[in-house]
């Protein structure tokens, strides 16, 4: 006779725990956008998101050769981390080393990879100038701009990287 009653408690059980569920544990509060504007450094192909500031890649050179040439080597040509300048054609198989010149498809995920990961040991301590003289500098020293170009949220984005065919593109409707 109880057999008929267990699965109707079951049933009854799983219908309310189910709305409770449903409601959350309500952990935390809810964030307001100016809280997650702070956070929002995301930098896009076509450049949306780019600070305002500036630099040159005579300015990246002192700055890279005091918080980046101990990992990345002189100049960024390789040390105890990856090389950032030269590298053959990707066409060589895939052990060859990638590099920012024959790897990386937009200058903007240059800055955006700086300005959120460099340095190792001190993420985000970078100014946004900063970011933009380093980004200048290494294109520089790939050859994909000139020794006297600036690098600005209006530049960056004009800069055609080597390999910016490379790759099946995510949200084209960024480009």
């Amino acid at each position: 006779m109880s057999t008929p009653k267990l699965p109707a408690m079951a049933l009854a059980l799983g219908l309310g725990s189910g709305a409770a569920l449903a409601a959350g544990p309500n952990l935390g509060i809810p964030l307001e956008p100016a809280d997650i504007a702070a956070w929002d450094i995301s930098i896009q192909p076509d450049g949306t998101g780019l600070p305002i500031g500036g630099g040159t890649p005579a300015q990246g050179a002192r700055i890279f050769a005091q918080k980046c040439a101990l990992c990345h080597g002189e100049n960024g040509k390789g040390g105890v981390f990856a090389a950032l300048v030269g590298g053959a054609p990707l066409s060589g198989g895939i052990d060859t080393p990638k590099t920012i010149a024959n790897f990386w498809g937009y200058p903007t995920t240059v800055f955006d990879f700086i300005r959120r990961a460099m340095p190792w040991q001190q993420p985000r301590s970078l100014t946004d100038n900063e970011v933009y003289a380093l980004t200048a500098f290494i294109l520089a020293q790939n050859k994909l701009i000139g020794e006297d170009d600036s690098m600005n949220a209006e530049t960056l984005p004009k800069v055609r990287m080597p390999n910016r065919d490379g790759f099946i593109i995510r949200f084209p409707d960024k480009i």
